[in-house]
């Protein structure tokens, strides 16, 4: 197995101490509420998670990648200002293109952000107001 000595060694994976994947983490814990969930192919944007029956979808989005207006998502870096500046100013564009596609055919689609991980009892309650909508 590569890698298997530095697991041997440490008891951890070779790439744990490296930044661990913060968009994946999101959509598990989301995921784990919405045992219902699934995935689609082929749909616009590539949605987190599916709910295919009802048409729904949800986007599990960074703050910081898509320029949300909490603390987090309104910190430009302080280099390189013009590269991340039209950097997530397309991601936003982006992000308005897919829903209209997603409304057009015929999904309805729902925006969790990074930030509101915080307050998961909040968060399931406007999930399950979105699904039941």
């Amino acid at each position: 197995m590569p890698g298997g000595r530095a697991i041997e060694k440490t008891g951890r994976l070779p790439w744990s101490d490296q930044g661990r994947n913060r968009s994946y983490t999101q959509k598990v814990r989301i995921s784990a509420v919405l045992p219902q969930s699934g995935h689609a192919r082929g749909l616009p944007g590539s949605p987190d998670i599916v709910f295919p029956g009802r048409r729904k979808v949800v986007f599990v989005h960074g703050c910081f990648w898509h320029g949300h207006g909490c603390k987090r998502g309104d910190r430009m870096p302080q280099t390189n200002v013009a590269y991340w500046s039209v950097k997530i100013a397309g991601n936003r564009v982006r992000d308005v293109r897919v829903r209209r596609k997603l409304r057009a055919e015929g999904w309805s689609a729902l925006t969790v952000w990074e930030c509101q991980l915080k307050h998961p009892a909040a968060l399931i309650a406007r999930i399950k107001q979105f699904l039941e909508g």
